[in-house]
Parts: C-alpha cells; sequence; structure tokens
C-alpha cells in the first residue's frame, strides 16, 4: 500500500513539473485541482484542452489570487470556477490564466496591479481595495454589515450602486463580483484567556489587528489592546504570546495553518471577511461588447455558486478546527446586542468615519437601511 502511494504522490509530481515546464503551468493546477495528476494520460488529456482552448481564444485574461486552488473546499473563493465561467460565457473568446497561491502577489500589490494593467484582473479584500478606492472600507464599520446577509445585502444595493462602484471605477477598476466568506470572529490562541463571549473578557487582550484604523478602533472600544501584526507574521506572533488573539473568518483560519496554535473562537459577527474580484477597467472597456457581457455573465453565475457554498465551506473549517481541539461559542441575540452597543456603528465616535468615507450621514443612513432591507440574493449566515 506504502509502496502504491508513493508511486502516485511520484506520477502527481512528476507530471505536474512536466505541465509547468512546458510552459502549461495553468494546465497543471487545473489538472491538479481535478485529481488527474496521478494519470499521465488524464494529465496530457487537461494539457491538450487547454493548449487548445489558449490557440482558439482571441483573449487572453489573467486572473490572480492568494489562495491556492483547493482553499475553496473552506474558503469559497470559487477561482476555477470563474475561470471556468468567463471560458464558456465568452463563448471561448476569452481564455484565463490562472496565477492562483500568492505567485504574483497578495492583498494591496495584487490590487496594485490591476489598476496599472500588470493583469487584468485578481482577487484581493475590501480592506485592501480600500487604499486605491476608500469608500469600500464601510464593510468595516461594526455591525453595519458584519453577518453575511447584511453584507450580500448591501454590496448589490441600488445605493452600493450609485454611490461606491463609481468610485470604484474612478480608480480604474471593475468589481467583478463581491466575494462572501463569512463574518470575522474572535479567536483565541491556544493557552490564552480562554473563551471570549462578553467584551469584558477582552480587557486588556493584545489582539492582532491588520492596519485598518477602524478596526483598531473598534477592538479599542471592545476593551481589547490593539496590536497591529503583518498577516505573514501573524502564525508566530500569535505562538509566541505577542498578541493573544486574531479575527479572520473561520475559513481563513483554516486555510493559513493556524488550527493547531488555537484554543476557542466566538462568532461575534461584527465584520465580514469579503474579497472582491476587480478587473481592470481600461481593459475590461477594451473588449468586444460580447465579451464584456460574457465576463459579467459568468461573474453573476459565479456569485451564485460562491453563496451555495459558503455553509458547506464553513462545516469543513469548524470539523477540522475541531479534529485540533478548537471550541466555537455562537451568541445569543442578548449577548450580540452587548458587542453591538459598546463598538457598533451607532455610537458617535464613528461620525467622523461614516462622513469621511460616504461623503455624508444621510448617504450612511441610506447605505444603512439598504444593508438591512432584503436583496435579491440568499446568503446562509453562521
Amino acid at each position: 500500500m506504502d509502496k502504491k502511494t508513493d508511486s502516485l504522490k511520484s506520477a502527481t509530481r512528476r507530471n505536474f513539473l512536466k505541465l509547468a515546464g512546458t510552459g502549461g503551468f495553468t494546465a497543471a493546477i487545473v489538472a491538479g485541482a481535478a485529481g488527474t495528476l496521478w494519470s499521465t494520460q488524464a494529465a496530457a488529456q487537461t494539457a491538450n484542452e487547454e493548449r487548445e482552448r489558449e490557440a482558439a481564444a482571441d483573449h487572453v485574461m489573467t486572473i490572480a489570487t492568494a489562495y491556492v486552488l483547493g482553499a475553496s473546499r473552506g474558503y469559497p473563493i470559487m477561482q476555477l470556477d470563474l475561470k471556468e465561467n468567463i471560458q464558456n460565457a465568452t463563448n471561448g473568446k476569452v481564455y484565463v490564466k490562472l496565477a492562483p497561491g500568492g505567485q504574483l502577489g497578495a492583498g494591496g500589490a495584487l490590487a496594485q496591479k490591476v489598476q496599472g494593467g500588470t493583469i487584468q484582473a485578481a482577487q484581493h479584500s475590501l480592506s485592501n481595495f480600500a487604499p486605491f478606492a476608500s469608500v469600500v472600507d464601510l464593510i468595516n464599520m461594526p455591525y453595519l454589515c458584519g453577518s453575511n446577509q447584511r453584507f450580500t445585502n448591501l454590496v448589490h444595493s441600488d445605493i452600493w450602486a450609485s454611490e461606491v462602484n463609481p468610485k470604484v471605477e474612478a480608480a480604474g477598476f471593475k468589481a467583478l463580483f463581491y466575494v462572501n466568506i463569512d463574518p470575522r470572529v474572535v479567536a483565541v490562541r491556544a493557552g490564552g484567556s480562554g473563551p471570549v463571549l462578553t467584551p469584558g473578557d477582552l480587557d486588556g487582550v493584545k489582539f492582532r489587528v491588520p492596519g485598518s484604523a477602524m478596526l483598531q478602533q473598534y477592538y479599542r472600544m471592545v476593551g481589547a489592546n490593539p496590536t497591529p501584526v503583518a498577516w505573514g507574521e501573524t502564525p508566530s506572533a500569535i505562538k509566541q504570546g505577542v498578541a493573544d488573539a486574531l479575527d479572520p473568518s473561520v475559513g481563513a483560519l483554516e486555510v493559513f495553518g493556524f488550527k493547531d496554535i488555537l484554543s476557542h473562537v466566538t462568532f461575534t459577527q461584527a465584520v465580514p471577511d469579503s474579497q472582491v474580484y476587480s478587473c481592470n477597467l481600461e481593459w475590461f472597456n477594451s473588449m468586444p461588447a460580447d465579451v464584456q457581457d460574457g465576463i459579467v455573465e459568468a461573474s453573476e453565475i459565479t456569485r451564485h455558486q460562491n453563496l451555495a457554498k459558503v455553509p458547506s465551506a464553513r462545516n469543513y473549517a469548524m470539523a477540522e478546527l475541531r479534529k485540533a481541539g478548537v471550541e466555537f461559542h455562537s451568541l445569543s441575540e442578548d449577548q450580540l446586542a452587548e458587542w453591538q452597543s459598546v463598538g457598533g456603528y451607532q455610537n458617535t465616535e464613528w461620525d467622523s468615519f461614516k462622513v469621511d468615507l460616504a461623503g455624508s450621514l444621510d448617504t450612511f443612513a441610506k447605505l444603512e437601511e439598504a444593508a438591512g432591507t432584503m436583496g435579491r440574493y440568499y446568503v446562509h449566515d453562521a
């Protein structure tokens, strides 16, 4: 049995290197995702199909992400689905070349490459989008759209389309679709302070935060000690106790390998762990009308697939973390109300952010109403 396993692994590795070495990296990763790399014949068939698609296409569209292809099992980023949908919806006129796993960078670096036209499209968080189009940072306003449904309602509302998308386009981007992952959580390190159920439980806790001024203010309001740490340095910071807690979604905790260094995870539903696929607007506008329509249709199809995938991805990530001994805590309505009362967007401390980002308190009120109004998309909440 061991010899057979070793043989399959060797064949898989050999076929991947062979495909990638002959310029067929996208073919190699597509075959890997399909689980066919162990078979030289199946891998070659995939390579031929990819070569034929690329040769028949009028346009090549590079889409870069920070996530490996298997990540969608626990973190529904849907990159293979988007590739397939764009190729099919444009009737083969566009061939999508994937650059997954951070090979072209991640976060703000990818947004910058899209804006500059180095690549045609990329996935990145809305927080990483904010430096280029600050208005999208509204999603980090605590309890404005922390739940999946409120986030989905907001980014697909008429007021978002009229107030936010034009500012995104003015910065040189077209938002293909906003990706729903799950809310950020409060995750406590192994050996840390125990479960966090109320804001009082965060008293003095060193809480790892990204560069977002809003997130830093929120965690200060709920009693924590915000500790800015670069994402790449976060695992070692948590292990060493430089930080006691952090707040990605459950899926991000699983896919980035935090499961063995955590003890408790609480669903506080304050802020979404949201992503976007952005496209270079100038490139998009240079495409023939039928190709533009196809890319828009493909984005809509992938959006539906993403929303449907959210609960199964969460369950997989939770199951993997539970195996490592992580305990999960959901809060009652009264407990959630306490968090919102202490740190939520209704507090006057947030007024300056509302005006800076939305332009006025009146516009913010319309965005708030949109978040609470059921739109045309349903999504499951934790």
